[in-house]
C-alpha cells in the first residue's frame, strides 16, 4: 500500500463522479489516492481550520478496500459508474465491518451492525469506498424539541461550510461534507425534510426518493410510513447516479414490493437539458409564498422566470387545498417506538441497548452528556403501547394518506394537468412526506448575507424520473451552486 499521497496536487474541490471516473480511467489518480485525499481534507477542514465536524468516524478499512478496487478495475475494468468512488453515509444506516452506528446517541455509541444495510450492500456491489459515517441531527431530530439542527451527544454539533448559518437537519453532517468535497457524495435520510432542508441550506443536490424505492432496512429508523434514504450531491448527474445504485426491491423492506417494475435501470437517462420544455409547473402561493422575505421572493421570481424562459408553461394562481390541513405527529410519535424496538432486536445481543426505555434510561443516567436538550419525544413515544393498535394512530394514519395524497398533491397535480410542483426553499416537504411522494432540492442561489437558497421540485409516486428532467434542466441552465470558500 502506498505510504504518502503521489499525486497531491490532485483537485478535489467539487470533483464531479464522472470527472473522477475518467481521471482514474487515464491513470491521473486511483481510488486510493481519492480516499488518501479526502482523509487530508477532513483533517484539514472537518477536524481542524473551521470545524466543521460533519464525519463522525472514518472507515479504518478505507485504504485497503480502495487498493482493492484499483487492483481490480486494472483486472476486470469498472463494477459501475461508482467503482471506487469514496462516499460517506449517515451514521443511522448499518454497516458490517468495523464503523459504529449509532444515529449520533451515546447509548448507541458502542453499537456496531449486526449486518449490511441493503443500501450499503448496494454501493458496496457497485464498487463504491464508504469512506465513513456522518454526523446527524441525534436520532434524526426526533429525539426531543428544541435541539438545533446538526447537533447530537456523540457527534457535537456540525457547522454549515457556508457561514454561521443554519446547517439545517437532520442530515446536516452528509450535506456540510458534500458541500465542503469531503467526499464525491453522501447518503441522508429524511422523515420530513431532512435530506431536502440540508440540500437547500448548503447549496445541494438532494433527492428524497418515493417510499419503496429504496430499501430501509438496517437503517435505524423514525417512522416506516415515512423514512427513506436518498443521495445528497453537488450534481443533478451525481444524484442520479447514486439513486441508479441504490434503488432497487428487497424481500427484507415490504415497501420496496410496491415498486416492482417502477425502478428505472439508469437513472442518468433522464438527464435532459430540455427537461422543462413543455412541462407544467405548479407554483402554489398560499403558505409556501406568502411567507417568504422579500429577498427570498425575489429569487423565486427569477426562478420562474427561467423555467418559463425554457419552454415550461407556470401555473400559479391555484393552491393545495390541504396544505394547512397537517396539524399533528402522531404517526411519527407512534412508529418510532415499535420501528426502533424492531431494528434493536434486529441488531441480537451484542446491542448495548435492547429497546426505547433502556435508551431513555441511560440518557437519564448520563444527563450532562445526553440531555443537554432533554428527550421528550422520546419520551411521548414510549408512552405510546408500541403495538400501532391505538384509535388515535390509525385514524391519523389514514386521515395524512388522504390530506396528502388524495385531497392533496394528487387532487392539485390532476386538476392543473401538472408534471411537478415547485416549492420554495424545502417547504413542501412535509406534505410530500406524508404521502410518501419524492421530491428533489437544487440549489437557486444565495441571500445577500451568503446564506445558500434552494427549491424543490416533488411530483408523485415513483416519478423520479419526472423530477430528474425537469432537475437537471434547471441545473444547466441556471448553475446557481456555488463551493464554500474554506480556509483552514
Amino acid at each position: 500500500m502506498s505510504e504518502e499521497i503521489k499525486n497531491a496536487e490532485y483537485q478535489l474541490e467539487e470533483k464531479t463522479i464522472a470527472e473522477m471516473q475518467a481521471d482514474m480511467d487515464n491513470s491521473l489518480t486511483t481510488s486510493q489516492e481519492l480516499v488518501m485525499l479526502y482523509m487530508k481534507r477532513i483533517a484539514e477542514f472537518d477536524k481542524s481550520g473551521p470545524m466543521i465536524n460533519s464525519v463522525m468516524e472514518l472507515n479504518p478499512d478505507a485504504l485497503f478496500i480502495a487498493e482493492a478496487l484499483d487492483n481490480e478495475r486494472l483486472m476486470k475494468g469498472p463494477r459501475s459508474k461508482l467503482h471506487g468512488i469514496p462516499v460517506l453515509i449517515k451514521d443511522n444506516i448499518n454497516t458490517f465491518d468495523r464503523m459504529h452506528t449509532s444515529a449520533g446517541s451515546l447509548a448507541l455509541a458502542e453499537n456496531y451492525g449486526a449486518y449490511d444495510a441493503t443500501i450499503v450492500s448496494k454501493l458496496r456491489e457497485a464498487g463504491a469506498v464508504i469512506l465513513g459515517k456522518t454526523n446527524l441531527t441525534e436520532f434524526a431530530n426526533f429525539m426531543t424539541e428544541g435541539m438545533p439542527n446538526g447537533y447530537s451527544s456523540r457527534g457535537g454539533q456540525v457547522k454549515n461550510p457556508y457561514g454561521d448559518f443554519d446547517v439545517s437537519g437532520s442530515s446536516s453532517g452528509s450535506a456540510a461534507a458534500t458541500a465542503a468535497s469531503l467526499c464525491a457524495a453522501a447518503i441522508g435520510t429524511e422523515t420530513s425534510g431532512s435530506i431536502l432542508s440540508p440540500a437547500c441550506q448548503n447549496s445541494l443536490v438532494g433527492i428524497k426518493p418515493t417510499i419503496g424505492l429504496i430499501s430501509r432496512y438496517g437503517i435505524i429508523p423514525i417512522a416506516h410510513s415515512q423514512d427513506t434514504a436518498g443521495p445528497m450531491t453537488r450534481t443533478v448527474e451525481d444524484a442520479a447516479i447514486l439513486l441508479t445504485a441504490i434503488a432497487g426491491v428487497d424481500s427484507m423492506d415490504s415497501a420496496t414490493l410496491i415498486n416492482i417494475g417502477s425502478t428505472r435501470e439508469d437513472y442518468t437517462e433522464y438527464l435532459d437539458k430540455n427537461g422543462l420544455n413543455g412541462a407544467r409547473i405548479g407554483m402554489p402561493k398560499d403558505y409556501y409564498h406568502d411567507e417568504l422575505t422579500d429577498e427570498m421572493r425575489a429569487i423565486m421570481t427569477e426562478v420562474a422566470e427561467l423555467i418559463k424562459s425554457l419552454g415550461a408553461e407556470v401555473i400559479d394562481n391555484d393552491n393545495i387545498d390541504t396544505a394547512r390541513k397537517h396539524d399533528s405527529w402522531d404517526v411519527l410519535v407512534y412508529e418510532f417506538k415499535s420501528d426502533l424496538n424492531s431494528y434493536l432486536a434486529s441488531q441480537g445481543q451484542n446491542a448495548p441497548v435492547k429497546s426505547l426505555r433502556e435508551i431513555i434510561e441511560y440518557n437519564m443516567k448520563h444527563p450532562k452528556e445526553a440531555l443537554k436538550y432533554g428527550q421528550k419525544l422520546l419520551l411521548d413515544s414510549e408512552k405510546t403501547s408500541g403495538t400501532l393498535t391505538e384509535p388515535v394512530y390509525i385514524n391519523q394514519k389514514l386521515k395524512d394518506l388522504v390530506l396528502s395524497q388524495t385531497e392533496g398533491i394528487d387532487a392539485y397535480m390532476e386538476r392543473n394537468q401538472l408534471d411537478a410542483i415547485l416549492f420554495p426553499t424545502s417547504w413542501g416537504c412535509d406534505i410530500s412526506a406524508r404521502a410518501g411522494y419524492p421530491s428533489i432540492a437544487l440549489p437557486a442561489g444565495f441571500l445577500s448575507s451568503g446564506e445558500p437558497f434552494g427549491i424543490t421540485f416533488a411530483a408523485r409516486g415513483f416519478e423520479e424520473d419526472v423530477l430528474i428532467r425537469v432537475g437537471y434542466a434547471f441545473e444547466q441552465a441556471s448553475k446557481r451552486r456555488r463551493p464554500p470558500v474554506i480556509n483552514s
